[in-house]
């Protein structure tokens, strides 16, 4: 005989009630506050300029969210040296209470680009506005410190270089780990020489990099609309890169990041907090220019909650290795125009949500630093 439940009536609605109650509760909170038992791992490969700017704040947006388990930070030369940087990121990692994370150094230099061939290219061709660890007024050599107005750090990084190191983690983990890239792609591209099955043992490559079509007024982008800097400023490593066999590549480019601003009154929304987080961008990040975007943060965000981004579309992407005007430059391909040669197809961010994109920034950083 089968034997009935005996829960009465009016409980049965209580709890029906507490779970619609309690699933709507969920539902208000952004993707990347959600309760997830299985933590998301990302390693974070970065031209980690500091102290502030795009590049310390999109590390801290990836350890901010509870959602996600940072394997480390691989660091290679782009928007500054690679000593800079390394000493920037273990100091910002240190003044949040993170430093469980390891800071992974990684190449110093492009593999084939160089700062005089690239000198002379300009002397033919039209300087370009940015050159990261070589642009003039801001140049120093790359065995030299710069300026450290948030102290030098204590720790020290890995005893490990950032190539081994994302092949060693993606055998440990595979198809778990997503690889965030905010910078040239070096790292990568030696991962790949030293592991070919690298590429496809990671879960996906999201990264902020090319310019297919920017509506800017912006000079560095008004005149050569296919020019940006972290593909350009290694374009064979870029190319290694985007032929190889990854499961999922997601990009941000710079069409979709001019749409973005750091002002003084995101600034002050941010220093109302009082996270750790909180109080190194208050201490340290300042505008400069007329133009500031938030490059690297709305990869990291979009990542976190896809639903920042309103509109997608696919292409093959690639870079120009001529050696001509347009090398370094983004190249780009609809499925039915595609030469034979191509890598996974790429989710290009076309639009977003500004306003969900930006308060989320704030709430991020505002949160709660997650414990190791």
């Amino acid at each position: 005989m089968t034997k009935h439940s005996s829960v009465p009536l009016p409980c049965f609605f209580q709890f029906i009630s507490l779970a619609l109650f309690t699933a709507c509760v969920l539902a208000s909170f952004p993707a990347w506050a959600q309760p997830n038992s299985s933590k998301r791992k990302v390693i974070i490969d970065q031209d980690a300029a500091g102290p502030g700017g795009t590049d310390q704040q999109s590390i801290l947006l990836l350890i901010q969210s509870p959602q996600t388990e940072v394997l480390g930070v691989t660091v290679v030369t782009g928007d500054s040296w690679l000593k800079d940087e390394v000493a920037h990121t273990l100091r910002t990692l240190e003044i949040i209470g993170r430093t469980d994370i390891p800071v992974v150094p990684g190449a110093e230099y492009p593999l084939v680009r160089r700062k005089e061939e690239t000198e002379l290219w300009e002397q033919e061709y039209g300087s370009v506005h940015w050159a990261g660890a070589w642009t003039p007024h801001s140049y120093h050599p790359a065995d030299q410190l710069g300026e450290m107005p948030e102290g030098k750090p204590t720790t020290k990084p890995l005893d490990e270089d950032a190539a081994h190191f994302l092949v060693r983690m993606a055998h440990k983990y595979p198809h778990e780990i997503t690889i965030y890239e905010g910078g040239p792609m070096t790292n990568l591209a030696l991962a790949i020489a030293i592991d070919p099955e690298f590429a496809s043992l990671a879960k996906e490559l999201v990264f902020m990099g090319g310019s297919l079509n920017p509506k800017t007024d912006d000079p560095e982008f008004a005149n050569t609309p296919r020019h940006e800097f972290n593909l350009w400023f290694d374009p064979e490593a870029a190319h290694i890169v985007l032929t190889a066999p990854w499961k999922k590549i997601v990009c941000t480019t710079v069409d979709i990041s001019v749409k973005t601003r750091m002002t003084q009154e995101l600034i002050n929304q941010v220093k109302a907090g009082d996270s750790p987080a909180t109080r190194y961008i208050a201490t340290y990040t300042r505008l400069r220019g007329t133009y500031n975007y938030l490059w690297d943060e709305l990869t990291a965000l979009a990542w976190l909650d896809p639903s920042v981004i309103t509109a997608k579309q696919t292409r093959y992407l690639d870079i120009d290795l001529s050696r001509g005007a347009s090398y370094g430059d983004t190249l780009s391909w609809a499925e039915q125009d595609k030469p034979k040669f191509v890598g996974t197809p790429v989710e290009i961010q076309v639009d977003l949500d500004t306003q969900k994109f930006y308060k989320e920034f704030v709430d991020l950083l505002n949160a709660p630093t997650p414990k190791p």
